[in-house]
């Protein structure tokens, strides 16, 4: 019999081997306030609203009128999922290229996710093609902007208005990103986050949803905090929906207050070292750094990735990788599995067995997964490499190193 896998891991656990010349995420960098705000619930007797503090600051700090917070950034997608309403079978377009976080919601939902396929060069979907995938069943765009590159949100709205969608983010890894001028996350109906410990505004776990409409942000609370349920006077709790009880933790929501006090200037830090690191990378030949679009202002970059030219090097990705981890490069790595479409087996295998949402009805029409269904994005991720944090610990030093590592790695395995 074949070996048993391993269960994946998450947070400091999924990053504890990891070691080399650049720095790491952890320990993270914990906001000067937290052991106040954690002393303070523990004094409260558990009486103080640390929770709805935390949700009062993002929302300012964001310049919208609502935040609802989670537990992690796969129940704020979750939460969202079930909030829309839609019906079994019912078709949300996908980006291909993200973390199954982004799909366990409409899974749960039995909603069908249709994944749009990427541009080519790039992690992220489009307009262009989104626009081929919208049928009659269609009912949502779930956008990602992977490693913190937020995708052209104004032709996507205006896709969506023309055929009647609605349009939401998984900001997951790009907390106060920028495009034109506005935040991710407030660039469509509502947008997730995540500050679970490996995020850029790490926060043990966590995760919460913004939104300006408010008729959407009860309805989230009721769904998402209050487990679908009414009071009824003379009888009590009537849950009218399947809801969820996915409320922040008050100590988790201690700790994201003190990590949004510092966010901002790390953001900046990151942009600036980012920005750095493409630059140098992208003077070396038959490399080509993950492209930064024009529209974007601060670039929250969670992840730092590039492309290897296999014509140019007698290496594969995977061996190219592995010599940047030797030479101290921690955590680089191709990254095949966010393929999602090939990554989630059972889509695979409901789709072709029919299994409910799958069957027809509620299914309109016959649904496949695997390589295939998006040939572009599974082309890039075979040659692209990434590491698998970028953090505000970054300096300009660290940058010219990590450049000159790669520099050294692809010189010596050149053709």
């Amino acid at each position: 019999m074949p070996a048993r896998d391993a269960r994946a891991k998450w947070g400091y656990q999924a990053h504890a081997d990891e070691v080399g010349k650049l720095p790491s995420s952890f320990p993270r960098t914990i906001g000067p306030n937290a052991m106040a705000y954690l002393q303070e619930v523990v004094d409260s007797g558990l009486t103080v609203d640390m929770m709805g503090r935390f949700e009062r600051a993002f929302a300012e700090a964001y310049g919208v009128r609502h935040c609802i917070a989670t537990p992690g950034c796969t129940p704020a997608l979750a939460v969202l999922a079930a909030a829309f309403n839609f019906d079994p079978g019912d078709e949300i377009i996908v980006s291909p290229v993200t973390d199954y976080g982004t799909v366990q919601g409409l899974v749960a939902e039995d909603y069908i996710p249709v994944f749009a396929d990427t541009e080519p060069g790039t992690v992220n979907l489009s307009a262009e093609t989104i626009q081929p995938l919208i049928t009659e069943r269609t009912r949502a765009i779930l956008v990602v902007h992977k490693t913190g590159i937020i995708c052209d949100m104004d032709p996507i709205n205006a896709l969506a208005d023309e055929h009647g969608l609605i349009v939401y983010e998984d900001a997951c890894q790009a907390v106060f990103g920028e495009y034109r001028g506005r935040l991710a996350g407030t660039l469509s109906r509502a947008g997730g986050f995540s500050f679970d410990a490996e995020k850029t505004m790490g926060g043990d776990v966590g995760g919460c949803i913004v939104t300006d409409d408010d008729e959407l942000a009860e309805r989230l609370r009721f769904m998402g905090q209050s487990r679908g349920a009414r009071q009824r006077e003379g009888f009590g709790r009537m849950h009218t929906e399947p809801g969820y009880a996915y409320r922040m933790p008050q100590c988790t929501a201690a700790i994201c207050l003190a990590q949004l006090e510092i966010i901002q200037d790390q953001v900046a830090q990151i942009d600036r070292m980012v920005r750095l690191l493409s630059e140098l990378i992208g003077e070396i030949p038959g490399v080509t750094p993950l492209p930064i679009p024009e529209y974007m202002g601060m670039y929250s970059a969670w992840m730092f990735g590039m492309s290897i030219d296999p014509e140019q090097f007698t290496c594969t990705a995977d061996e190219f990788a592995a010599q940047l981890v030797d030479e101290g490069v921690p955590g680089a790595g191709t990254a095949r599995y966010y393929l999602m479409p090939e990554a989630c087996t059972f889509l695979q295998r409901w789709a072709s067995e029919r299994r409910y949402p799958y069957s027809m009805p509620p299914a309109s029409r016959q649904h496949s997964y695997g390589e295939d269904t998006c040939p572009t994005a599974h082309e890039f991720l075979d040659t692209w490499i990434r590491w698998a944090t970028f953090c505000e610990k970054y300096t300009e030093e660290h940058c010219e190193l990590a450049a000159r590592i790669v520099r050294e790695v692809a010189d010596r395995n050149r053709r």
